[in-house]
């Protein structure tokens, strides 16, 4: 039994001297916040040994701050191990990728198991169940190869994540804290007291020591309670401040210490189910069998039926079963599903319809990509090596709909068709709805509405962040448009989509709104008095962090750049992706910044104050082939088809020299516009 007060004296003497001792000290790319811990609780850059050194004593001799410099230290000698197995350092990229995850409910907490896995099996418990009660797990020491061991599958996209083989890698556990902080909650670099206090009420986050952790270890984790966070433990420590749960209680336990509820209940199929799994990839080595993926036809439909023509729970398959399809093979699938249910809706079908993509993905062995008529679906060879089928997946997918939409549906019957023939002729059915579904949308102005709707959903990281989701421009994270705010508004009618009235026009070109900006100063606590929905230079609106694309000025050239966050390179800002999310997120109103979603680089409301698309210069080509045909089709519309070639991409320049001589060469028509600045 380890006496934990005893350990902390000693642990703390070990840690100060491999402090002292460090004389090269190299800070982590795929970031914008240096050494994270330390640059959140001192606002100071940790370049070098003595930089970390000042930065421990500026903190009251923070175990924290000495384990991040350790630990960094430690990587420029390749301490980090196997890459293939462990993340070690998590970029910014990944952090914001979660973000979303984070506020919509699909995970609830976090948790960190540190130490030996002495005892595989009741660590392998441990994990699983922290999997399915929808909390995002680190792992720090030599835990994952226990758990791999155990048939767990580890990985960010298991969101069981290896951070290193040493316990002290847990330090990656603490920066992610510190990050989503400054990213998202508007916490300001070298305000510690706020950083402790965002830390305890918002990081819902506990710690599970593992038997064995030496006293270097012990005292890291313990440096981790300042932060609210509590250390739990089920044998081989004694002491008051960690507190001792038995393996089938402990991650109750720590749930309920920070005020995690979750009700979880089991899908009856030969696959475990989970959010967990929602992130995984399934490689074609792995796969025993594909659907789509623009090698055969495949669809996924949901439409509404009257409650008589629907048998709630039925699952049918027409066309062949797993076991006659050939291991390795590509196969036609046309996913059909009816509901019924007297608060159901017609406008609620595609909303839900997309929801599909998410339920299949929560299977541990089933893959779904994209949605409509170019779906691509992959099943694993271990799970039809468990018994899966395809009648399996329509059980997961009835089951899900029924649990998460008890309020909407009454009745759901999933029919799953297999034999091509079939599923080419109901093809055709579902493309007339979804045409007719298109027409519904198209065309619609922020001026054909009274009502916009709001987007809180981020301030459960980002407080002060509000989103006004308008028809002419979607959400900044590009997943809730104008109808599916209303749409949500209608089933969760207490929930963080509400209606905000436009009231008065203030300033039309600019999207200025008396009411909106009533609704956006309460919801932002009284931060935010102003909101133009079409200006990136006056009163743009907020950023939290989840956003697809940041659009900002360039003054150079006197146009505006977007970068979206899947290109990694530098931009001619001089700054990437990164380094520009870390300056506008958070909840801040950054006028020349503007975090957008992609699709609203297409709309007539896109910048309308200083000039529309014609002031795009420079987006990545990825972005712009990903808008391909659409962005040329709206080109089109405009009557400046031949705009396209004159957009530079990081194929012509990533400088802003390059980027001058470019926009030269083609007339672009930003240079000869009104000045963005001093115009």
């Amino acid at each position: 039994m380890v006496d934990i007060t005893q350990s902390l004296t000693e642990g703390k003497k070990i840690l100060e001297k491999k402090l002292a001792d460090i004389k090269v000290l190299v800070g982590y790319g795929e970031t914008a916040y240096h050494l994270p811990v330390s640059y959140s609780l001192t606002g100071k850059e940790v370049n070098s040994g003595e930089d970390a050194e000042i930065a421990y004593k500026a903190t009251s001799d923070s175990l924290l701050v000495a384990t991040e410099a350790i630990v960094a230290a430690g990587s420029v000698a390749g301490s980090t191990a196997d890459n293939s197995i462990y993340t070690g350092f998590i970029g910014d990229s990944v952090i914001r990728k979660l973000g979303y995850s984070l506020v919509d409910g699909s995970i609830l907490g976090l948790a960190l198991i540190a130490g030996k896995a002495s005892e595989a099996g009741i660590v392998s418990g441990i994990a699983r169940e922290l999997q399915e009660k929808l909390l995002l797990t680190f792992l720090a020491g030599d835990i994952a190869k226990g758990l791999d061991n155990e048939g767990v599958k580890i990985g960010l996209g298991y969101r069981l994540v290896p951070l290193g083989p040493d316990t002290l890698s847990g330090i990656h556990f603490v920066d992610i804290l510190a990050r989503v902080a400054m990213m998202f909650g508007g916490v300001a670099p070298g305000d510690p007291s706020r950083l402790l206090r965002y830390a305890e009420e918002r990081a819902k986050a506990f710690v599970i020591a593992l038997p064995g952790l030496s006293p270097e270890e012990i005292a890291f984790i313990d440096a981790l309670r300042p932060l609210g966070i509590p250390i739990l433990y089920y044998k081989g420590y004694e002491g008051e401040n960690w507190i001792r749960a038995s393996p089938e209680n402990i991650v109750q336990k720590g749930m309920e210490l920070r005020g995690i509820k979750v009700m979880v209940t089991a899908i009856p199929i030969p696959m475990a189910c989970s959010p967990a799994f929602e992130g995984k990839s399934i490689r074609r080595e792995e796969m025993y069998v594909e659907f789509g993926g623009g090698k055969k036809e495949a669809f996924e439909l949901l439409t509404m039926k009257p409650k008589e023509e629907v048998i709630d729970g039925k699952v049918t398959v027409i066309g062949p079963e797993i076991s006659q399809l050939k291991e390795g093979s590509a196969s036609s699938l046309a996913i059909i599903i009816e509901v019924a249910g007297e608060q159901m809706k017609k406008d609620f079908e595609p909303v839900l319809e997309r929801r599909i993509h998410n339920f299949v993905n929560y299977g541990e062995g089933s893959w779904h990509v994209a949605q409509r008529d170019l779906i691509w679906v992959r099943l694993t060879k271990e799970a039809v090596l468990k018994g899966l089928k395809i009648e399996h997946i329509g059980k997961l997918l009835a089951l899900k709909f029924k649990m998460d939409f008890p309020s909407l549906i009454d009745a759901v019957q999933v029919t799953l068709i297999t034999d091509e023939p079939k599923v080419i002729l109901e093809k055709k059915e579902a493309e007339k709805i979804y045409m007719e579904r298109d027409e519904r949308v198209a065309g619609m102005k922020d001026t054909d509405v009274q009502l916009f709707y709001s987007c809180t959903l981020c301030q459960t990281f980002a407080p002060n962040h509000v989103c006004i989701i308008t028809p002419e421009r979607s959400a900044l994270c590009g997943a809730i448009s104008w109808l599916d705010g209303k749409t949500a508004y209608e089933i969760s009618p207490s929930g963080a989509n509400q209606p905000v009235q436009k009231g008065a026009v203030i300033d039309a070109l600019k999207g200025e709104f008396e009411e909106v900006n009533r609704f956006v100063r309460k919801a932002s606590h009284g931060e935010i008095d102003r909101c133009s929905l079409y200006s990136i230079m006056e009163y743009p609106m907020t950023c939290c962090g989840c956003f697809e694309c940041i659009a900002l000025i360039l003054p150079e050239v006197n146009g505006i750049m977007v970068v979206n966050r899947d290109y990694k390179g530098e931009t001619p800002s001089g700054m990437s992706f990164s380094t520009l999310a870390g300056t506008i997120g958070g909840g801040a109103q950054t006028p020349g910044f503007m975090g957008i979603s992609k699709g609203y680089i297409l709309s007539d409301r896109f910048l309308q104050s200083e000039g529309g698309i014609k002031r795009l210069v420079w987006i990545p080509q990825i972005l712009k082939d990903e808008l391909g045909k659409r962005l040329i089709d709206k080109l089109e519309q405009l009557g400046i088809s031949s705009f396209y070639n004159k957009i530079s991409t990081d194929k012509n320049a990533t400088t802003i020299e390059d980027l001058i001589l470019f926009l030269e060469k083609e007339e672009h028509p930003a240079l000869s516009m009104p000045p963005l600045i001093g115009g």
